[in-house]
């Protein structure tokens, strides 16, 4: 008897959810609201990054490839040294090996990479999914304020 009740129990609360409409959103048509801070691709902020290559060093995956050279400035007042600093050449970030984990994020210690809400940059190629400097200089638009260093964080 107890089983022909939990029978027509399970029946009943069918019967409620099939008068119900469906809250589901339906992708490609709309777009669905994500949280400010939710990982979606990674952006990098050019003019912050030294190429000192923490981020490559510790990505599990090896996705991360940096290429730079040395230039030298020169002395700003009489009797100074000259200076040499890094110059970006290459940054590209091979999505198709990522795995998402954020530890390049946390490790940049110059706030040259962040997580960007985009997640619809999907490619019909594999080989379309090595993202250069350039392109994922294009994710920083969409970074919210929130996410980037505030001018007392910056020094």
């Amino acid at each position: 008897m107890s089983g022909v009740r939990g029978l027509l129990r399970g029946l009943g609360t069918t019967a409620r959810t099939l008068t119900r409409r469906a809250h589901t959103a339906q992708y490609p048509h709309t777009e669905p609201t994500l949280p400010e801070r939710s990982r979606g691709v990674i952006a990098l902020l050019e003019e912050n990054c030294t190429s000192c290559m923490l981020c490559a060093r510790e990505c599990p995956d090896w996705c991360i490839t940096i290429d730079s050279h040395k230039e030298t400035l020169p002395a700003q007042t009489e009797g100074g040294r000259e200076r040499s600093h890094n110059v970006l050449d290459r940054f590209d970030i091979d999505f198709s090996l990522c795995m998402y984990c954020g530890i390049c994020i946390e490790v940049c210690p110059f706030d040259a990479l962040f997580w960007a809400p985009d997640f619809a940059y999907a490619e019909g190629d594999i080989r379309n999914l090595l993202h250069d400097k350039e392109r994922l200089g294009t994710f920083m638009a969409s970074v919210p304020e929130s996410a980037l260093p505030t001018a007392e964080e910056k020094g």
